[in-house]
């Protein structure tokens, strides 16, 4: 017989900040049953961010040679002249009887140019055939639960769903027959240049979203975390921003203990409460002042809750949630591109636009 159900939590009344425009979100009830908390509790904000239509098509724009890529090079007509050659660390290249030549960051048309008008030092009318052999200067991150996660080169134009497809897929159990997918596809994340994308990977593979479907450039970054882990993250003006194991219970007043408690520039009156999608969150403004002080009861926490303790006032709750996301996905997508092995993959071939 199942044990009876606890009875619903006591009494709180945690209000959201005034918006730039003077109105206020719902205030949090504690008191509210744990079906109707997200509609009661929480501010649902609409997309935090647009995709730009341009990322969904391939870039037009040709090919720069950087660090680490490989070029097979030979004068033409000129016997025993064929070499590969290395775009070294310092961006130059060796060839022949020339000295180190720069090149990183010129089209293959700029660097036969340039190689050619270099060699008429030595060599009457030069003409040189180039070809590329090897990338290695532009990768992406595909992190998390897929099955071969690592660091990828960038050879042809490439989407989010073949960059997936191409790390093994998402991972899946293979105990008891079951092929359900380990991954969180509601906190999963797109990083460009330092900044939050906000693709939405449930919407993309669960249901064939190809408006979501974007094309990567050098650097990007994809994270699928482990539906299994169960983390309360604890950021902000506190004296150790850290991860929480989530266990039976988590409790504000629990999460900012593991964290070290505030630091003293914290503003304890508005700490906020991100939940649900990081795409399309939820947000609650909580007091936590007065529950410190015993003149409110303590807020239960669910896995994956941001819990943010500003330093600052804040006035405008989207833009401010926006500079939460944002700062949550680049603190884990640093922490896992530090403990990441990296390799290089097998190499494929190449279908990028060279240029002339």
């Amino acid at each position: 017989m199942l044990p009876p159900r606890p009875p619903p939590i006591l009494a709180a009344v945690l209000q959201t900040a005034a918006l730039l425009a003077g109105c206020h979100g719902p205030a949090f009830d504690a008191r509210a049953p744990a079906a109707a908390a997200p509609a009661g509790n929480f501010t649902d904000l609409p997309v935090i961010e647009r995709i730009p239509p341009a990322w969904l098509e391939p870039s037009r724009d040709p090919f720069r040679l950087g660090v680490g890529d490989k070029l097979e090079i030979e004068i033409l007509e000129v016997a025993g002249t064929r070499q590969v050659c290395t775009v070294m660390p310092d961006g130059l290249i060796y060839f022949n009887l020339l000295h180190g030549q720069k090149i990183e960051g010129l089209t293959l048309g700029e660097s036969r140019a340039l190689l050619e008008s270099e060699l008429t030092t030595f060599y009457r009318t030069p003409q040189i055939g180039l070809i590329l052999r090897g990338i290695a200067s532009q990768r992406v991150w595909v992190m998390g639960r897929v099955n071969t996660p690592g660091l990828y080169p960038l050879t042809q134009p490439t989407t989010v769903v073949e960059a997936i497809a191409r790390a093994g897929g998402l991972f899946s159990s293979r105990f008891s027959g079951t092929t359900e997918e380990l991954a969180d596809l509601r906190h999963s994340f797109f990083v460009r240049d330092g900044r939050f994308v906000p693709v939405d990977f449930s919407r993309l593979l669960r249901e064939g979203d190809m408006s979501q479907n974007i094309y990567l450039r050098n650097g990007d970054y994809i994270f699928l975390p482990s539906a299994l882990s169960k983390q309360i993250y604890v950021l902000g003006a506190v004296n150790v921003p850290r991860a929480i194991g989530f266990m039976d219970q988590v409790t504000l007043l629990s999460a900012i203990a593991n964290a070290r408690d505030l630091r003293p520039d914290a503003l304890a009156d508005r700490v906020l409460i991100v939940r649900g999608s990081l795409t399309k969150p939820r947000v609650a403004v909580v007091d936590y002042s007065a529950i410190l002080h015993g003149r409110a009861p303590d807020v239960v926490l669910e896995p994956s809750d941001i819990v943010w303790v500003p330093d600052s006032a804040w006035y405008d709750l989207k833009e401010y949630a926006k500079l939460i996301v944002g700062t949550f996905v680049r603190t884990v997508a640093a922490n896992e591109g530090a403990r990441a092995a990296v390799k290089d993959p097998a190499t494929v071939g190449i279908g990028i636009n060279v240029g002339k």
